[in-house]
């Protein structure tokens, strides 16, 4: 053969059944068929030892770098491959929870993989890229979905809903424009999606670059896959652990069946919802006969946000917001009022504070999106509703949270409402808070409380100064001072920086806590200071606060409790068994939220 005579070339293994040559299989290849050690045809070279004499560099070799530095691309091709590996194993092995993610969660044998090369082996060259590359795809999509679950679980101490939570999406955005400002909200917005889509490129790449390497070394990877095979059903009969945590996994499959069953599920929800809409047991009460025990009174439903039992129960919290409590409860108690308090069980914990609110003033477990939107677009009465059926109170909304279009105050019977424009505060935020509790409540005795010659009063008040991410938190200044919420100026500026609490747990509980004594304090100062015989508050936490702050409890009790200065408001609620104060006894009777609404016109009804 003459030195000018290309070498022979061997036959394709790994054609294309029309014949056609595998691209695969080209001048940066290794050849699929394994030589023996030291034999080479001559004039053969490969993909990581390229010919260092060839004087034209092949081409989609980046202008021949791999010819001029074999060993570097040696060292390339080894290290994308090992790390294309590594990618495929962290999201098939990667729990969907931050507190499980540990080094044993590692040391597992995932039968997804042992699956995965056993369809890439099986195809041919063009179905196997094709297929590598879907599969690439879903499995990124699929660490998108744990990415999402993980944030969550530490916010909403649960997974991301498939189906009816895309709409959070938006309300996390516009918490990063309140905490972050515009510019720090698209930065990250632009970040979150670009690191979507690398996830999703390299997730493809490498599981088809995976593929193209079992297909170069057919049976070294048939026979390697066989083996562990063999290996993951011992493990797996036998049950063999490492750190607790057990070798032969099958998690992955597990996960993605869970999450599909959750789809089902949240898809026929739907129509549970439905059916339970029209049941209401006081729907054909005559108005006359409805909330009669309360007739004459200024009714105050008020939500204290994220006030949860960890506030009461935590045994570094609980000291001093207890204090808080007794404190207020003998300000009260000087003042004249009593209060009775007992546990409530929330839809939901860490955020979704409105699907509180619907459960409490519903009567029904509002405890998704979707069953917010049919609530609220149905003719279901309402607490709220029921009182302004009845013809005997102005009913009004104190909704500083609310920056937009509100069409759900409507549906829940509020006669007017007071949304963070129309409280006539000019101070500063306080992070998400758009209006301090004080100020809002001093606005509410401006605005309607104090007003003479009126009507009795039903109001829904939402006290937002204890919200995500209490920093900076506003204090208790003279009722006196608070003109326009100007003087809040000074106090903003003093306090802490968001950014720099959330560094640390500890320093995130701490303004918790403080945002609840600040929101309990302005709530009972009201009270002593503008209640009066006709006055009933009913106060409430909407839900636990985020897992950061309760550590991992599962519980979702919030504490409620109903304080007036006539004896006989109370009396008609001893059958309860509450607990006499503001602090509910650790063994005060919980109810499911949405079992409120009908117990209390029971309790006030004819």
């Amino acid at each position: 053969m003459s030195h000018l005579t290309p070498p022979r070339q061997l036959p394709d293994t790994d054609a294309d059944a029309d014949g056609s040559p595998d691209p695969d299989v080209t001048a940066t290849d290794e050849p699929e068929k394994d030589p023996e050690p030291g034999a080479r045809e001559p004039g053969a070279h490969t993909a990581d030892e390229p010919d260092a004499q060839s004087p034209t560099p092949a081409r989609g070799c980046w202008f021949g770098w791999r010819r001029r530095f074999p060993r570097t691309a040696r060292g390339v091709w080894l290290g994308t491959t090992v790390l294309a590996a590594v990618l495929v194993f962290v999201v098939l092995l990667v729990p969907n929870r931050l507190d499980q993610i540990t080094v044993q969660s590692f040391l597992r044998l995932p039968v997804e993989g042992l699956f995965l090369a056993a369809v890439l082996l099986a195809l041919p060259s063009r179905a196997r890229r094709i297929t590598a590359a879907v599969l690439g795809v879903l499995l990124g999509l699929s660490a998108i979905l744990k990415c999402l679950d993980m944030g969550f679980r530490q916010t909403l101490a649960r997974p991301f809903d498939l189906v009816f939570d895309w709409v959070l999406l938006g309300d996390a955005a516009d918490f990063l424009k309140d905490s972050l400002g515009r510019t720090g909200e698209v930065l990250a917005v632009i970040g979150v999606v670009a690191l979507a889509v690398a996830v999703l490129v390299l997730s493809a790449l490498a599981v088809v670059r995976l593929g193209n390497v079992l297909a170069r070394h057919r049976r070294v990877a048939a026979r390697t896959t066989l083996v562990l095979g063999v290996v993951w059903v011992i493990c797996f009969t036998v049950g063999v652990q490492s750190g607790g945590v057990t070798v032969a996994t099958k998690g992955y499959a597990q996960y993605l069946s869970n999450r599909v069953q959750y789809v089902r599920d949240g898809l026929g929800d739907a129509e549970v919802f439905k059916k339970q809409l029209p049941v209401d047991a006081y729907a054909k009460t005559p108005s006359d006969q409805l909330l009669t025990g309360l007739r004459g009174k200024d009714v105050m439903l008020t939500f204290v946000e994220s006030y949860g039992r960890v506030a009461i129960d935590d045994p570094k919290m609980g000291p001093e917001v207890r204090a808080t409590l007794e404190a207020g409860d003998a300000r009260l108690k000087a003042a004249g009022f009593s209060a009775r308090s007992g546990w409530l069980r929330s839809p939901v914990t860490g955020a979704g504070s409105w699907l509180a609110h619907s459960t409490f003033l519903s009567g029904l477990w509002v405890k998704n999106q979707q069953r917010y939107r049919t609530l609220t677009t149905s003719d279901r009465a309402t607490l709220t509703s029921y009182f302004q059926k009845t013809g005997a109170w102005r009913t009004v909304g104190i909704v500083p949270g609310v920056r937009k279009a509100w069409p759900e105050g409507k549906y829940f019977g509020l006669d007017h409402i007071y949304d963070s424009e129309h409280l006539g505060y000019h101070g500063p935020y306080f992070s998400w808070s758009p209006v301090p509790d004080q100020f809002s409540l001093e606005a509410f005795q401006r605005l309607e409380h104090g007003r003479k010659n009126r009507d009795p009063i039903m109001a829904e008040i939402i006290l937002a100064s204890s919200h995500n991410p209490w920093s900076p938190i506003p204090r208790v200044i003279d009722w006196d001072d608070l003109g326009d919420g100007s003087v809040f100026d000074g106090i903003e500026k003093e306090g802490t920086d968001p950014t720099q609490v959330w560094k640390k747990p500890e320093r995130v509980r701490t303004e918790y806590r403080r945002a609840i004594e600040y929101s309990i304090q302005s709530l009972t100062e009201w009270v002593e200071r503008y209640g009066t015989d006709d006055t009933v508050l009913v106060f409430l936490g909407d839900h636990q606060p985020v897992p950061t702050v309760t550590g991992g409890s599962t519980s979702r009790d919030v504490p409620i409790t109903i304080v007036a200065r006539d004896p006989k408001v109370l009396d008609r609620i001893e059958g309860w068994n509450w607990t006499p104060g503001l602090k509910p006894a650790d063994d005060a009777p919980t109810w499911g939220m949405d079992r409120f609404r009908d117990r209390f016109l029971t309790a006030y009804g004819r």
